[in-house]
C-alpha cells in the first residue's frame, strides 16, 4: 500500500513529466525534490512534522512549473496545493490548512513565521544554496542561509 508521501509524488511526476520543455522539467524535479528532502531533513532536526512538511516542499513551487508563473506563485501554489489534495484526499482539514499555509508563505524570506512554516522557507533557501556551490548566494537568502551552515555544522568555503 502507497504512503501518503508516494501518492502525492506520483500524481506530481504525472504532471511534470508531460512538461514539453526539458530542461523545465529537469529544474522541476531538481528543486521539488530537493525542497522536500531539505524539508525532511530539516523537520526531523526541529521535531517538527516530516510528513507534512514533505509533502509541502513537494508542492511549495508545483504551481510555478505546472503553469510557468512565477507571479504571486506561493499564494496560488497555496490554492493549487488545496485543489491537490481535495483530490488525492490524502490530508485532514487542518493538515491541508497547514501544508498551505507553508506554501502561501515561503516566499516570504526576510519575515519569520511559524515553526512549521518556517521549516519551508529553510528548505528553499537551503536547496537553492546547494544547488550549485559555485554561485553566488542570493542577497536575500544570505542571512537565512548563514543560520542553516550555522545549524548544521556545514562547512562552507
Amino acid at each position: 500500500m502507497k504512503n501518503r508521501i508516494e501518492i502525492l509524488r506520483e500524481y506530481i511526476d504525472s504532471i511534470i513529466l508531460n512538461m514539453s520543455n526539458d530542461f523545465d522539467r529537469r529544474c522541476a524535479y531538481v528543486h521539488l525534490y530537493g525542497v522536500s528532502q531539505a524539508c525532511t531533513l530539516i523537520a526531523l532536526k526541529r521535531g517538527e512534522n516530516a510528513e507534512l512538511l514533505t509533502m509541502a516542499g513537494m508542492l511549495h513551487d508545483f504551481y510555478t512549473y505546472k503553469f510557468g508563473y512565477t507571479k504571486d506563485h506561493d499564494k496560488k501554489g497555496a490554492i493549487l496545493a488545496r485543489e491537490v489534495f481535495e483530490k488525492l484526499k490524502i490530508t485532514t482539514d487542518d493538515e491541508t490548512d497547514l501544508i498551505c499555509s507553508a506554501i502561501s508563505n515561503h516566499s516570504s524570506k526576510g519575515i519569520t513565521h511559524s515553526s512549521f512554516d518556517e521549516v519551508l522557507v529553510d528548505a528553499d533557501v537551503l536547496q537553492h544554496c546547494i544547488y550549485n556551490v559555485t554561485m553566488p548566494i542570493l542577497e536575500h537568502e544570505k542571512i537565512r542561509f548563514e543560520k542553516l551552515v550555522k545549524e548544521f555544522g556545514l562547512i562552507v568555503s
